[in-house]
């Protein structure tokens, strides 16, 4: 595979990203594991900052699995009404709801995470990641998408899913974890649509700083 990063030290060129940004809580604003699930699914193509907003009153009305399951669409559906893709959102969570029953059923592995409906990678990759489970992918969110390629770790490439495989396959297991949130994280704050170079940590080994404000 032709890929950037091949062969390279990945591990120690991302060492300053990875010592700041470990283990710091993901955005989404949750209490337990079934609020993360819950958040994970209604985040999908809508801001973490919106989901926080509404989480409030819809955990107060259902506090668990349980008492989702016991609820109908009609009922539901008011307290998500706000989220993007809300209608398709309030069907995979009352099928997963209903699946599940309990909040200590929630599986914490890949295989059986993504088999829920709403669940794809991406979101199973931070559910284990912010449960202290062991990695089996890497956080590939629309952060990571943008700025992998930005740095010269991965080719550019729209598909997460691809990108996620990518960096899976240049970037040592031991980091998984927390590398791709740690990426995330430098999107959200620093390597912007619009990067501020000059705040970022990676600026000596980041492919894209090193192409615009070449040295000579």
């Amino acid at each position: 595979m032709d890929l950037f990063g091949e062969a390279e030290n990945w591990e120690t060129k991302l060492n300053p990203i990875l010592k700041k940004y470990k283990e710091r809580k993901h955005p989404l604003d949750y209490q337990n594991t079934y609020q993360l699930l819950v958040m994970v699914v209604l985040s999908a193509q809508d801001s973490d900052a919106n989901i926080n907003s509404i989480s409030p009153v819809l955990f107060e009305k259902y506090p668990t699995l349980k008492n989702l399951s016991k609820t109908d669409f009609e009922s539901f559906l008011p307290y998500i009404s706000k989220v993007r893709n809300h209608t398709t959102k309030a069907q995979w969570l009352l099928e997963i709801a209903k699946t599940i029953q309990n909040d200590k059923d929630i599986p914490l592995t890949m295989t059986r995470l993504t088999s829920l409906k709403g669940i794809g990678r991406k979101s199973a990759n931070v559910i284990l990641r912010e449960t202290g489970k062991p990695a089996e992918g890497i956080i590939a969110d629309l952060h990571v998408i943008r700025v992998a390629p930005r740095i010269g770790i991965i080719k550019e490439s729209k598909d997460g899913n691809k990108v996620e495989k990518d960096l899976m396959s240049v970037l040592p297991k031991n980091i998984w974890s927390e590398i791709g949130m740690a990426i995330s994280f430098l999107g959200r704050e620093t390597c912007r649509p619009k990067p501020k170079c000059e705040e970022c940590l990676l600026t000596d080994i980041c492919n894209y700083y090193n192409t615009e404000f070449p040295k000579n």
